[in-house]
């Protein structure tokens, strides 16, 4: 096997320069590196900023092209991700984006080993700073690559492309079954959608429901259970309001410390907001120590991060993880007979942006909080049971579908990110990754 400097595999790098781009408030997305993750294929949108057209014309050296890696110099220095076709963002300071040569690389098999944590290793040790660490593109002569044959890097990339797509189809999958269930949620129990059209004179079932429920016998069914009118503190007639906290028991985590920690072998992992984002990694700390089974989670458990940022970590998931303790700062939402787990999960990824600005108007040093006092005076609208069980039943069709993708993500993750560094090493051949997969 041939090795190979980085710099000597790249035909292209877009550098930005390393100052502050000008900004405006609407435009062309910018990407800064918070929005480059290596848990994801494509950089995501977090708190992104614009550029006009003149700057997006006049003030950049280039622009990323589809299939180039934007590769972070500063702050997270290795995070990479691809770059989609269209190419819906341009970027800045701290970040490049790396364009391979394919006279002298795979470029699939570039970003897999880019992706490897034989890089990840590579570059933290390379990499400078304590405060805000740095890889210096200087260095890209310093990180080696190890160069299969061509048959064997064509395999490599492909295969790896191939399961980290799959991933981010279930992904958005996923989000598009949230954005379904909402909008529901919302047409049902915040605008009150269906009593409103009934007042307006609407007797087409699936019309009453906004078109959410199309099987006309179903539409039926549910828009039946709707009245046609509100009272007189303006919930439909026959609701009433319940405070959040009510409908669910919501238990905090623990305060593990230093004392209770083990190595990874002598004990189950310790879960705070870094391991709901991206499971369990080297990182994560273990341990043995039992403070109680209502501290205790297991697969499919519903979990409420309620500090931190406010735009990033406060948010609600879905555990798929294996057994593990729950740290503080996280509420284990766990039902009380009032609601199922699948209607609280969707009804807190609703309230999210007004958990938010909860937090944001309680932020201190970065940090925000939701505390049960907070959710103690948050008022929810509580339908009869016939109507709350209607909803529930098509949560749980979401629900069920979402967990299936977020369990298969987890298993073509672990199976990825097992056996990549092992076929770029050649402890496992290609012909047997083909043949298993055949």
């Amino acid at each position: 096997m041939n090795n190979a400097p980085l710099n000597e595999l790249l035909s292209t790098v877009v550098d930005n320069r390393g100052r502050t781009c000008p900004v405006a408030d609407r435009g062309f997305p910018l990407i800064a590196t918070n929005c480059v993750k290596s848990d994801q294929l494509y950089p995501v949108y977090e708190k992104i900023r614009f550029v006009d057209d003149e700057t997006y014309k006049n003030w950049f050296r280039g622009h990323p092209k589809p299939g180039d890696f934007i590769f972070v110099l500063k702050g997270s220095p290795g995070e990479v991700c691809l770059t989609p076709e269209p190419v819906p963002f341009c970027i800045a300071q701290d970040m490049v984006a790396l364009r391979a040569n394919p006279e002298k690389v795979n470029p699939a098999f570039l970003f897999a080993f880019l992706r490897s944590k034989a890089a990840k290793d590579a570059i933290l040790n390379m990499h400078v700073g304590t405060m805000i660490p740095h890889f210096k593109k200087g260095d890209f002569d310093k990180l080696i690559v190890p160069l299969p044959n061509e048959i064997s890097q064509q395999f490599i990339g492909d295969w790896y492309l191939t399961l980290s797509k799959k991933i981010e189809l279930n992904r958005r999958t996923n989000e598009t079954l949230e954005a379904l269930a909402q909008a529901i949620f919302k047409d049902w129990f915040v605008d009150f959608g269906p009593v409103r059209r009934k007042q307006e004179g609407a007797t087409d079932p699936v019309t009453l429901l906004g078109g959410l429920i199309t099987d006309p016998a179903r539409a039926a069914e549910v828009a039946a259970l709707f009245p046609g009118s509100f009272g007189d503190d303006g919930l439909p007639e026959g609701w009433e309001g319940i405070s959040l906290l009510e409908l669910a028991d919501w238990v905090n985590g623990a305060a593990y410390k230093n004392m209770h920690f083990v190595p990874p072998d002598d004990g189950m992992p310790v879960i705070k907001i870094a391991e709901l984002k991206a499971g369990v990694t080297s990182q994560t700390k273990f341990t043995n120590t039992d403070l109680g089974d209502r501290y205790r989670i297991s697969n499919d458990e519903l979990l409420f991060s309620w500090s931190g940022n406010p735009d990033t970590s406060i948010d609600a998931f879905i555990w798929t993880g294996g057994d593990a303790w729950l740290n503080q700062h996280i509420f284990a939402v766990r039902t009380n007979g009032k609601r199922s787990k699948p209607f609280l999960y969707v009804m807190l990824k609703f309230l999210m942006p007004e958990f938010s600005e909860l937090a944001r108007n309680k932020q201190t040093t970065g940090l925000g909080h939701v505390t049960k006092a907070d959710m103690k005076k948050i008022q929810v609208p509580v339908s009869p049971e016939e109507l709350t069980q209607a909803f529930s039943a098509l949560a749980t069709l979401i629900f069920d579908r979402i967990v299936l993708s977020l369990h298969e993500n987890r298993t073509l993750a672990e199976t990825r990110d097992y056996l990549l560094p092992k076929l770029m090493s050649g402890e496992v051949r290609v012909g047997d990754i083909e043949e298993l997969a055949g």
